[in-house]
């Protein structure tokens, strides 16, 4: 494939930029402390970081939406999320370098994720590395999450850029799909979580296995 042109790299957060998934695993074991359960390892709640409360009431206690326990155990879930979310949580290896190649390159980068201001802002501010994106666009920004564009177009807007001069990040199906959608090539980051879903069917121009493989995606900057 050709080398992707870009002035701006964009990143989804957990599974991309940072390992989250000890904190997030370790609030639905909290869950199952209540309930009287044994801890879950951390290999059979990792795939289901990616889909979020959801995802790991789903894993971790077997409870749905429309199940009616499911309100008030994700209430508990973000609670207790909310008050560890930077106890283990870090950049994946790598990343610290890629981003400052990126800069190096005279590259801008944000991040564009689907977790709420609340969590967004004490993590971005709490890791020196984060503090330093161009911006950030949390899960409740826009009226809009991913799939939808509009998140990602409203990182574009503020980075002052088309979105064809960006490039998003991510290791969701969500995020390659709304990357099309904003107009935008779409990277698979395979160091992620990826849940259950096979990558190469999500229509991203590639999948890159670390974050240093993302350097050679890209053509130099006219």
């Amino acid at each position: 494939m050709d080398r992707l042109q870009c002035r701006v790299v964009l990143f989804d957060l957990d599974g991309t930029l940072v390992d989250s998934a000890p904190d997030l695993a370790g609030a639905a074991n909290a869950l199952r402390a209540v309930a009287g359960m044994s801890p879950l390892p951390l290999s059979a709640l990792r795939p289901w970081v990616g889909a979020g409360a959801r995802g790991l009431l789903a894993q971790a206690l077997d409870v749905h939406p429309g199940d009616p326990r499911f309100e008030s155990l994700k209430a508990n879930f973000l609670t207790h999320y909310e008050t560890h979310l930077l106890e283990h949580t870090r950049p994946f290896g790598g990343v610290e370098e890629l981003v400052l190649a990126l800069v190096n390159q005279g590259r801008q980068w944000g991040i564009v994720t689907n977790k709420h201001e609340r969590f967004v802002r004490p993590i971005c501010e709490g890791t020196p590395l984060l503090a330093q994106a161009g911006t950030w666009v949390a899960g409740d920004t826009t009226p809009h999450a991913k799939p939808h564009p509009e998140p990602l177009l409203e990182a574009a807007r503020r980075m002052r850029v088309a979105p064809e001069d960006c490039i998003y990040v991510g290791d969701d199906e969500r995020d390659i799909q709304a990357a099309r959608a904003a107009g935008m090539a779409g990277v698979v980051a395979c160091w992620g979580y990826l849940g259950s879903g096979d990558w190469e069917s999500w229509g991203a121009v590639a999948g890159v296995q670390s974050p240093r493989d993302l350097l050679d995606l890209l053509a130099p900057i006219a």
